[in-house]
């Protein structure tokens, strides 16, 4: 199938892949323009002539996005993305409106008919497998996933894209780091706007306070408090995920996908103002909760490990229009997880006593942001703070 895949063949277990080729759901597209770049969780491809969607999609949570090219394949629209959730033998028919220039439902008797035409395996020809390969990253991305925290955060309607996020677009840049994201998700191969829908809202992300605010406590303690934000995340959880840890956790994923594979600006400051709070702890992670942020390393830690690597498509050109890596302004000491990082990894490796597997993933974030982003994450000069950044730590002035 010309421009879909061209690369090297997955290395597929054979009884895993005829067992997809049973149960597996098929993503059915109709008509999406050639060269359209289209993504399936952790891979992507460029459309080719025959393309008709994929086939062997295991069964659960997937997040699809594309963005469509203009006439010369050298400029793109700005990045649409939808979360589902695939069943068994299922088959999820789209088809692309030109003039919205998206992937939209058919009708449901269309729907029927193209769906028992795709297990008669009339298309089978024209389907690309799922890669298997890149599966196992795929999970570790999506860990705390559930069709239930997907009806909860997603957009009416489904679709995330920045084309629709006007108001973050106006008051989002808090850091200089974020001025250069929005430039990035805003540049010169976005020449083409999806138009503005009066109905989108946005996610329903839960919203995260950047400090503690309380008059009847004393400024010492306010600032206390602020340095160690263990008592925001308590109430946090309480008020917003009734006390789950695994609801935040899927959240701060979900923000993760729609802003990495998604170049959602919304969701980039909802993954950072969790992230900031996480590791803005102390006390919970060496004693309150310390499951909880051995499972939050873990998450952090695979997201920056699948994120942040140069993505190539199938047919080995690195530059994909939005792809999934960002600039090398995200390898840089001004951006946020450096200060925070820092000091989070200083709290648990000097502290008397540790949870082994708090102690072993620590250390192995620390190596991975050694490694990956080239900080030194040892040294003792102190972190500056950008005054611009919400979430910084906020220290009281005491009077007199």
């Amino acid at each position: 199938m010309s421009g879909f895949g061209g690369g090297a063949a997955a290395r597929v277990d054979p009884e895993a892949a005829a067992e997809l080729v049973r149960e597996g759901a098929t993503l059915f597209l109709l008509d999406v323009p050639q060269r359209t770049l289209l993504g399936v969780d952790a891979q992507v491809f460029s459309v080719g002539p025959k393309f008709k969607g994929i086939k062997m999609v295991p069964p659960g949570p997937h997040f699809v996005y594309y963005c469509s090219p203009n006439r010369h394949g050298n400029e793109f629209a700005p990045t649409v993305g939808f979360f589902l959730t695939t069943h068994p033998s299922e088959v999820i028919v789209r088809k692309w409106h030109t003039q919205e220039e998206r992937l939209i439902k058919l009708s449901e008797e269309e729907e029927i008919r193209y769906s028992e035409a795709v297990r008669r395996f009339e298309f089978d020809s024209e389907l690309g497998p799922y890669n298997l390969d890149s599966f196992g990253d795929w999970k570790q991305l999506s860990s705390y996933f559930s069709q239930s925290i997907i009806e909860r955060l997603e957009p009416i309607g489904g679709e995330i894209t920045i084309a629709l996020e006007s108001s973050w677009i106006d008051r989002a840049p808090q850091t200089d780091l974020e001025r250069r994201l929005m430039d990035q998700l805003k540049d010169g191969k976005f020449t083409k706007n999806a138009p503005v829908r009066s109905e989108w809202k946005g996610c329903y992300y839960t919203t995260i306070p950047a400090s503690i605010k309380h008059s009847s406590i004393s400024g010492n303690e306010l600032t206390a408090l602020n340095l160690d934000k263990t008592s925001l995340l308590e109430c946090v959880l309480a008020k917003n995920y009734q006390g789950q840890e695994e609801l935040l956790l899927g959240e701060l994923q979900f923000a993760f996908i729609a802003f990495m594979m998604g170049q959602s600006l919304e969701a980039f400051m909802q993954w950072k103002a969790l992230v900031s709070l996480l590791l803005s702890c102390s006390e919970a992670p060496l004693h309150t909760r310390t499951n909880m942020f051995v499972k939050f390393i873990k998450v952090i830690y695979y997201q920056l490990k699948h994120g942040f690597q140069r993505t190539h498509d199938s047919g080995g050109h690195e530059d994909m229009g939005n792809s999934l890596f960002l600039d090398e302004a995200w390898f840089s000491k001004d951006i946020f997880l450096y200060r925070l990082s820092k000091d989070f990894v200083a709290v648990i490796l000097e502290a008397p006593i540790v949870d082994g597997d708090l102690l072993s993933w620590t250390r192995k974030l620390k190596s991975l942001l050694e490694t990956t982003f080239g900080w030194d994450l040892d040294n003792n000069t102190v972190n500056l703070i950008d005054e611009d950044d919400e979430f910084a730590p906020v220290v009281v002035e005491m009077d007199g």
